[in-house]
């Protein structure tokens, strides 16, 4: 494995492991900076792919249009939604439609015209270590160039003076269903692969969808609105003790801004860890018009008299599972707060039970004697988004969507995309060629924010709480 001749006198300013939204962000506000940047981003898989599983006729991104990848960072850029919709002529009808909140299915074409334009995206390229020279104050990548079948075609190494890690996450599937999912006689399949599986889990005598978030039930009303009335056969089950609606108050969502990530930032990590569960309702609830439509479907079943065969409940924990004469799947459940157990025998299992963040420890083997991480073996990430390296590493990390401990429920909410980004591009370039809002909420999450309304407090006002008592 070798470098190229060049890669080395002239190395890059920043390579990107991942070509998720977040990184692509990266990649197309990074060409608008004036003078230009050397960057490279490489990703697996063969093209930009985003939740294809999830893309359901009619489902709606729950941010609003703006939130694209580079518009709340810089309005006047050829990368922007708007300009997609122009270059397509269809901004006239997408005006008369009055969209705020797109479907993910044109968010999804959307990123893959800015994929498949934007220079320096490099698709089936397997990023599989990287490592810090001390002698040349460079990181080296090595990566795998992959063929259209995922074969190994060649191996290569980027030089570079920063990494964007934008890996994103990968589905979460509770220890009980595992072996489930690896035993593919009855289907029991995650909710990122349920388009593929969709017309298998129709076939199903009988459903039952896991998991309370807005996949859940966009999964449960789509099979609800494919099956007979009065023969439906559907059980939604969730952990959460109620399927209740996702916070989407106007200051509610103040907590999707960047004065809230950095009010975040700054509590003491115990605070921090201790705050985050309590959050769920403002990531993790359900749209309101979700709920409604379904709730609609619902009685429209009822309307010639009858009940539809659809059952929905909070407050169930899965203890284990099992398969019944191959053909069958056997869920042991417990009711949290009647503390009464059952169990249901069902033909297919969808698992909407989300994502979690991919552990970065393989990729950052090479780094872990330069890493700084928190007590509960965390890295430390500062205000730049950039994980906190001994001081002998003069380069950066900037992470993605790999920060929620760090900087809060903000971390994967496409809203602070074009923010995070031009934070990044900011402190990689020691200038700002993307000038950032100073106060972007109507709160003042923080006592050392009384000042704005003249109040009697300033930062100089504030004690220690154990000085205070």
């Amino acid at each position: 494995m070798t470098a190229q001749p060049n890669d080395l006198d002239h190395p890059h300013d920043l390579v990107g492991i991942g070509i998720g939204p977040f990184n692509l962000s990266l990649a197309a506000l990074a060409d608008g900076v004036h003078g230009g940047l050397d960057t490279v981003f490489y990703d697996q898989s063969r093209d930009f792919r985003w939740h294809p599983g999830l893309l359901i006729e009619d489902a709606t991104l729950q941010v609003p249009f703006l939130a694209d990848l580079v518009t709340l960072a810089d309005p006047a850029s050829r990368w922007s939604f708007l300009n997609y919709l122009k270059t397509r002529d269809r901004l006239y009808p997408f005006y008369f439609a009055e969209r705020f909140h797109i479907q993910r299915a044109e968010y999804d074409a959307y990123c893959r015209w800015v994929s498949g334009q934007l220079p320096g995206l490099h698709f089936g390229h397997q990023v599989d270590a990287v490592r810090w020279n001390p002698e040349r104050a460079l990181f080296e990548v090595d990566f795998t160039q992959l063929d259209r079948d995922g074969e190994v075609e060649a191996l290569g190494r980027a030089h570079t003076r920063h990494i964007a890690l934008g890996i994103g996450t990968e589905p979460y599937i509770p220890e009980p269903l595992k072996p489930l999912v690896e035993a593919p006689v009855a289907p029991v399949i995650h909710s990122a692969d349920y388009l593929a599986h969709r017309d298998r889990l129709l076939a199903a005598e009988h459903i039952t969808v896991i998991g309370s978030g807005q996949s859940g039930a966009e999964i449960f009303l789509d099979l609800l609105r494919a099956r007979p009335t009065g023969r439906e056969k559907i059980h939604w089950l969730s952990r959460t003790e109620a399927l209740a609606p996702m916070e989407y108050s106007k200051l509610g969502l103040e907590h999707f801004t960047p004065d809230y990530t950095r009010y975040f930032h700054a509590l003491p990590e115990r605070v921090r860890d201790d705050l985050l569960p309590r959050q769920w309702q403002l990531h993790k609830g359900i749209d309101a018009g979700t709920l409604a439509a379904i709730h609609d479907e619902l009685y429209r079943r009822t309307l010639h008299g009858g009940w539809p065969d659809a059952v929905l409940t909070p407050g169930i924990r899965v203890r284990t599972a099992g398969r019944v004469a191959t053909t069958k799947v056997e869920l042991h459940l417990e009711h949290t707060q009647q503390a009464t157990r059952t169990r249901v025998i069902t033909d297919a299992v969808v698992l909407a039970t989300g994502y979690r963040e991919r552990p970065l420890g393989h990729l950052l083997a090479g780094l872990d004697p330069y890493l700084n991480n928190d007590d509960a073996g965390r890295p430390r990430i500062d205000e730049h988004h950039r994980i906190a390296l001994a001081p002998a590493v003069t380069g950066s990390v900037y992470v993605q969507n790999a920060e929620r401990h760090t900087h809060g429920v903000g971390a994967p909410d496409l809203g602070l995309a074009a923010w995070r980004s031009a934070t990044i591009l900011n402190h990689l370039t020691g200038t700002e060629p993307y000038p950032l809002p100073r106060r972007t909420a109507f709160t003042s999450f923080g006592l050392e924010g009384l000042d704005r309304t003249r109040r009697a407090y300033t930062p100089t006002d504030l004690v220690p709480l154990t000085e205070a008592r």
